[in-house]
């Protein structure tokens, strides 16, 4: 635009010029002083231009200097508030931090007074005598009962429970790509304790949701420390039938998995065959209500291969654990008959595909020797845990110290523990 009117201005002047050159010549003064009269108003009016042009240049000039200056102090200013702000929020951050510090602090002591409650319980129940006569077998058992009593709380009270994991890896490649994880405690010699040892007298203390909640926890946090290594692989989670219906652990249970929905494909909850069938109506709606969070299920310690797996599906169990041997058992020594009475046309080669039209991945645990695997192979199972591949191996103590959990992750598992004990 402006070099439209700079062209239209500039034809102007010669215009008018050029009137005042041939206005001269006509009155009669030469061709000479037309010409001269002409170059002399160009001259004079490029001039005038020139001027006029450099005073609005230097006008528009000073106009643009004084909005740059504005938006300096307006970015100057701006940026003084964002510090501010900054210096407030920091502020804020630790004042949070250490408000959480303190509320941790204060769930600690809380779970200290419940822990030194349950230690006054259980002493006072040892300290009962028994109404039995000394030196029976009955007056043993009740003295064993008490003392493995004792060793399990101490241990959990002490922190001595470890976690240990499994490889479970794929087959042919043999590439890790879950892990089962296991709790194992410690008594005060630092002997390790098998389930088998203490699982019957935490179950009847009430103390079997505090052992899932503190796996539950640890197994989160290593799911999150693989993810930071760029190891993406899942954890089987093992929970018992009495979490999934306690009314104390379980809210709390559901209410950190919601919070941590981003380890819905991490994190799979195993139970065994006969603790999935024999769960009634409230264990049966909670794994929904866990299901409904994207998490997944799978069952181990499976004794038949003949299976409802319509129901399997509808429940989302995604993972069957079946021991090498079972397999080899139902599927390849079967002399003629049907591996699945209940679905007749089904072939051995066909289970793998059958559980798979279902959503359901068949592992073979248990995997003991060279000769199991290539069986596996043949009934086309791609996933395989056992002792050949790797034995649970304690997770070290430094990256355990990392997945301690706070306080009130089981001081409410404890309270029911204690309610349990107070009214049994």
């Amino acid at each position: 635009m402006r070099t439209l009117t700079n062209g239209f201005l500039f034809f102007g002047y010669v215009f008018l010029a050029m009137t005042v050159g041939a206005f001269l010549w006509r009155a009669g003064l030469g061709v000479g002083a037309g010409a001269a009269a002409t170059l002399g108003v160009l001259g004079i009016l490029g001039a005038a231009h020139a001027i006029f042009t450099g005073i609005a240049e230097r006008k528009a000039l000073r106009a643009e200097i004084g909005s740059v200056r504005q938006a300096h102090r307006l970015l100057a200013d701006a940026m003084e508030q964002t510090q501010n702000a900054l210096g407030e929020l920091a502020t804020a951050i630790e004042a949070g931090a250490l408000t959480r510090t303190e509320e941790l602090t204060g769930e600690v002591r809380i779970l200290e007074d419940l822990v030194a409650q349950m230690s006054v319980s259980i002493d006072q129940r040892l300290t009962v005598t028994p109404m039995v006569a000394p030196d029976t077998a009955e007056a043993r058992r009740h003295h064993q009962s008490n003392q493995l009593l004792k060793t399990v709380h101490e241990a959990l009270s002490e922190n001595r429970a470890d976690l240990y994991l499994q490889p479970v890896v794929s087959l042919p490649q043999r590439r890790t790509i879950f892990y089962e994880s296991f709790t194992r405690l410690r008594d005060s010699a630092d002997r390790v304790m098998m389930p088998a040892e203490y699982l019957s007298v935490a179950e009847g203390e009430g103390l079997v949701p505090a052992i899932d909640n503190l796996l539950l926890f640890r197994c989160a946090q290593i799911v999150r420390r693989l993810a930071r290594q760029d190891r993406k692989v899942g954890v089987f989670c093992n929970v018992a039938l009495a979490s999934l219906g306690d009314e104390t652990f379980f809210p709390q249970f559901l209410a950190f998995l919601s919070e941590n929905r981003d380890l819905k494909d991490a994190l799979i909850f195993e139970l065994g065959q006969a603790t999935y069938e024999a769960r009634g109506a409230i264990e049966a709606r909670n794994m929904a209500k866990l299901a409904d969070l994207g998490f997944r299920f799978s069952i181990d310690k499976v004794q038949t291969l003949d299976l409802d797996f319509n129901d399997l599906q509808r429940s989302d169990v995604r993972f069957l654990k079946v021991s090498a041997d079972l397999l080899i058992e139902q599927l390849l020594d079967l002399d003629g008959g049907s591996p699945i009475p209940s679905l007749r046309d089904i072939q051995a080669a066909d289970f793998a595909q059958l559980t798979r039209r279902y959503g359901i991945e068949v592992i073979a645990e248990k995997c003991e020797n060279e000769r199991q695997i290539v069986d596996i192979l043949e009934l086309d199972i791609s996933m395989a845990q056992g002792h050949l591949f790797g034995e649970p191996r304690a997770i070290k103590e430094a990256v355990l110290a990392e997945t301690d959990p706070p306080g009130d992750f089981v001081r409410s598992t404890l309270i029911s523990a204690e309610k349990r004990r107070r009214f049994a």
